[in-house]
């Protein structure tokens, strides 16, 4: 053998070994540890199988105390022993499982050596060397074992089992006696694949649950990065517009006055220049976000009908048109402005519009024939937003939306520092109100304003 063969060879047995090992080392954790594992609690009559099983317990003490002082002629000493350690051995497995088969397997080696010195040669037998009490408990703690310990912890304590069996039956060759191993191999097998099948079914049914919960939040979290991304897009219009028109005020200054002063003249050259520099960066860092073609009611339709490209953002100067298509569509629909009408900032008019937009949406989909009713209400402060439709006319039909405009419209409102509410109506219908102000708080996010702590203004 050349010296590559011996050192593969040594290293192909080392891995079996090690792999051995390491499966005899598994099945000594899962088989020898007392740890608690406890049944999963039922919603339904939760006490009820713990109820039962106490019970099931009751009688095989009471059965087994009869069954081996009157068949099995022992004294009452050792039956009363060998029937509470099978009675007990299943009221242990409600939540220690393990430790509850090792208890039934130590009580069946002590009841069969026990039984085992009144075995005769005469006609008289006798059930050996599993009894009749001794078959249930034993097959009501192994359910209970594989119900909660994985599968191969349930084989194994199987195949332990049918061992001690294998060698109880052999040590009474020659005796008159009932033959109960194969009996309770047979069911023990049984009983072993049902429960190990049932926490497979559980198993599966948790995961399920667990699977289903982080879809629903992962799905939610994509929609709220889809909204900013979307927020971030039109703020992006919005102050690169502006600092176009900064740009273009301080190149256009210095020719408005004859004989500009030096000094003036570099000044307003360097805020223009800064403003082209901010815009730079502006469309480097926020341009990426811009989709490749603007959603649904973005941008009015252009020629042919389909949405202009590189429409301005809308305000609520379109509201008319957007409560006329929502008309269109067999609404009613009654716009109530209240107040002083003025413009107001771009993002303040931008929210109000997506507001209205999605609360239209939301009536048209969940309200069917239901009257809504617009109301802006302009205030000294900001601009007050209240849309509210009536109790539909006519059953909604099935809808697989998860909340998500009610999750853009707060994301809007907490960007402007305002405040909303969205809930039914007692009357029947669903409102949703919002108050958007003119000026943002300092400490709202994204607003580029600090509070200086000791001055207590900006």
């Amino acid at each position: 053998m050349s010296r590559l063969s011996r050192v593969t060879d040594t290293g192909v047995g080392r891995a079996l070994r090690a792999r051995v090992d390491g499966r005899l080392r598994a099945l000594r954790a899962d088989l020898w540890t007392v740890r608690p594992d406890p049944l999963p609690p039922s919603t339904w009559l939760r006490w009820l199988p713990h109820g039962v099983l106490c019970l099931a317990a009751f009688g095989i003490t009471v059965a087994a105390l009869h069954d081996l002082q009157d068949n099995g002629h022992l004294a009452f000493g050792p039956a009363l022993l060998v029937a509470i350690g099978q009675g007990g051995a299943v009221v242990l497995g409600l939540w220690r499982p393990v430790p509850a088969w090792w208890l039934s397997l130590g009580v069946f080696v002590l009841c069969a050596a026990v039984v085992r010195a009144r075995l005769g040669p005469g006609p008289e037998t006798y059930t050996w060397p599993w009894t009749a009490a001794g078959i249930i408990a034993e097959l009501l703690v192994l359910l209970l074992l594989a119900l909660r310990v994985p599968t191969r912890a349930s084989a194994a304590a199987l195949a332990v089992t049918a061992l001690a069996t294998w060698l109880a039956q052999s040590a009474a060759a020659g005796a008159a006696h009932d033959e109960t191993g194969t009996l309770l191999l047979s069911l023990a097998t049984v009983v072993v694949i049902v429960g190990t099948a049932l926490r497979g079914r559980r198993v599966a049914r948790a995961q399920l649950v667990e699977q289903t919960t982080l879809t629903a939040e992962e799905r939610t979290r994509r929609t709220l990065l889809e909204e900013r991304s979307r927020i971030a897009r039109e703020l992006h219009d919005v102050v690169a517009h502006h600092m176009s028109v900064i740009s273009i005020q301080a190149q256009v200054a210095p020719h408005l006055v004859k004989d500009p002063p030096e000094e003036l003249t570099e000044n307003l050259a360097g805020i223009r220049q800064n403003a082209l520099d901010a815009l730079t960066e502006l469309r480097r860092v926020l341009g990426v976000l811009r989709s490749e073609h603007p959603g649904p009611g973005d941008a009015p339709a252009g020629p042919g009908g389909e949405a202009a490209p590189y429409a301005p953002q809308p305000t609520l100067d379109r509201l008319g048109a957007l409560v006329e298509n929502t008309r269109a569509a067999g609404r009613e629909v009654v716009t109530e402005i209240g107040g002083e009408r003025r413009t107001l900032p771009q993002g303040v008019e931008l929210s109000a519009y997506r507001i209205v937009q999605e609360a239209l949406s939301n009536a048209l989909r969940h309200a069917p024939g239901a009257a809504i009713t617009v109301r802006l209400g302009y205030r000294p402060d900001g601009l007050r937003v209240e849309v509210v439709n009536d109790r539909p006319t006519e059953p909604p039909p099935p809808s697989t939306g998860a909340g998500h405009g009610l999750l853009g419209m707060r994301e809007r409102v907490a960007m402007l520092g305002g405040t909303m509410t969205a809930h039914p109506r007692r009357q029947g219908g669903f409102e949703v109100t919002a108050f958007l102000p003119d000026t943002p708080p300092a400490d709202t996010p994204g607003t580029g304003r600090t509070t200086d702590p000791r001055k207590g203004r900006p």
